[in-house]
């Protein structure tokens, strides 16, 4: 089990911190206080032909105080600890309750929680920051001479990202939480430039390739370097591969396209601040409303999806959320009908409901948001072989390469790194800069095929972008390869 690295090799009691803040907030006025008290260390190596581009490392550490005065928020943080500091922040937080209690607003009232006291780390085997930089650099630099070794390949790159986040969470209702996760991933990248031709190829993902909560043992199963050459080739091949064509077919993705299709077109479509008309300026609403559970038929009957956090190995797995909310199984999607939304303590009660705990702050200086945990799509059955064998004609797309989606998550269109023709239940020749586009219910509604568990992967995505200031949150996909039928593919 890996453990939380602390100044000087002692724990440091952040959880006395948290404890310290609620109790400064309170004597300064709070009717309700929480405070974070965390500590978030970061590692990132990046590898381009054979040459290191950057090695990051990041420590960060402070408390964030969050009060309610009157029903209004106030929020305060400081990278300081002292108790003079401390007693700072507080009273600033609560004056901004007071300042905000002056506007007319509907007072915040929060769902009950069950205050707990506990301890809990995330899986971790093998400790990434206690791997030596040079076996990590090696690694890429192997991996980079492999895709460098075939002709034709112009940029070969490789990445390893490791994060470990501890929070103490504490609050007015008597929780006391000390939770640790740390997550390890990376990837490599093969790029093949010719007659105005880009041409990418990743492994085993796009967009810094596939993290997990996990420790160094995630990225030692991942193959970065048995799978370089063949992830190089493909890059090469695809500047002489024939454009995907423009027409309604037949569409089977890979497990990593599925993860962002979730992502994008279910996840924060269900994210209750934005259903609410709370979260609208950044990055838009939802088509979905509160009268939709249990009604809207947003896929077909083989489509169920699930929010857990309390999946082993996700980006969007922990104990309690930024909120002390014991992490939640969720039904969001049940035989393709709309179950439930993701929410908070102050976003639930609209609805009648208890959080569901997905309230989650980029760091301790972040007010904690609605956040993905781990959306998933849940297995069907069979093989990725077995649907493209009973596939007659159609495409078979792989690895994202671009997204766009409006506002209300209704109309998107997705690219992808690499597409092949299918031609009687057989994958024929690669087709280059593949596209599709669709509308979300009418694009789940014709699911006809889900692979099942032995194709199932819980793919993390490190970079999700919410909230105004803008905040990043790490989530979590569980997705196996999917068909879809009469989907417009080929958008220019």
């Amino acid at each position: 089990m890996c453990r939380s690295r602390l100044r000087d090799g002692e724990e440091e009691p952040v959880l006395d911190v948290a404890k310290r803040a609620v109790d400064a907030a309170t004597a300064a006025g709070a009717d309700y206080a929480d405070a974070r008290a965390g500590r978030d260390e970061t590692e990132s190596l990046t590898v381009r032909n054979q040459e290191m581009e950057g090695i990051d490392r990041l420590t960060s550490s402070g408390v964030g105080i969050r009060v309610l005065v009157a029903g209004r928020w106030g929020f305060a943080a400081t990278a300081r600890t002292d108790a003079e500091e401390i007693e700072r922040a507080a009273a600033l937080a609560v004056e901004q309750a007071r300042a905000a209690s002056l506007l007319p607003a509907d007072p915040v009232e929060l769902s009950p929680v069950e205050p707990v006291t506990d301890h809990w780390h995330g899986p971790c085997q093998e400790d990434p920051f206690d791997v030596p930089l040079e076996e990590k650099v090696a690694l890429l630099m192997e991996a980079s001479r492999r895709m460098q070794q075939v002709r034709g390949t112009t940029f070969a790159s490789g990445v390893l990202d490791f994060y470990r986040r501890r929070t103490c969470f504490a609050s007015t209702d008597g929780a006391a939480i000390d939770q640790t996760v740390t997550h390890s991933g990376g990837g490599i990248e093969a790029t093949a430039i010719a007659d105005g031709q880009v041409q990418r190829r990743s492994f085993p993902n796009s967009f810094r390739g596939h993290l997990a909560g996990a420790g160094y043992e995630h990225v030692r199963s991942l193959g970065l370097l048995s799978e370089s050459e063949r992830t190089a080739h493909e890059a090469v091949d695809l500047l002489t591969a024939p454009s995907c064509p423009d027409e309604v077919t037949t569409l089977v993705l890979d497990s990593g396209q599925m993860e962002l299709q979730v992502h994008e077109s279910v996840g924060h479509a269900v994210e209750l601040d934005r259903v609410l008309g709370m979260e609208a300026a950044y990055a838009g609403t939802s088509f979905v409303s509160p009268g939709d559970r249990g009604r809207l038929r947003y896929a077909s009957p083989l489509v169920s999806i699930t929010a857990d956090a309390s999946l082993r190995g996700g980006l969007g797995s922990f104990a309690y959320d930024d909120e002390g909310v014991a992490a939640h199984r969720t039904p969001i999607l049940v035989d393709g009908v709309f179950q439930e939304f993701i929410s908070s303590r102050e976003t639930a009660p609209a609805i009648g409901e208890a959080s569901n705990g997905t309230m989650r702050a980029d760091g301790w200086s972040n007010l904690p948001l609605i956040r993905m945990t781990n959306i998933s799509l849940e297995p069907g059955q069979g093989s990725l072989a077995d649907i493209i064998g009973d596939t007659k004609d159609g495409i078979y797309m792989a690895t994202n390469k671009s997204w766009s989606i409006d506002d209300k998550r209704v109309n998107f269109q997705f690219g992808c790194e690499i597409a092949w023709r299918i031609r009687n239940g057989v994958i024929a020749e690669p087709l280059r800069d593949p596209t599709y586009a669709g509308i979300t219910t009418e694009f789940w509604n014709s699911c006809d095929a889900v692979a099942g568990p032995e194709e199932w992967t819980v793919w993390g995505t490190p970079n999700c972008g919410k909230g105004q200031p803008g905040q990043v949150a790490r989530v979590g996909h569980g997705t196996s390869p999917a068909r879809f039928r009469n989907v417009r593919a080929g958008v220019r």
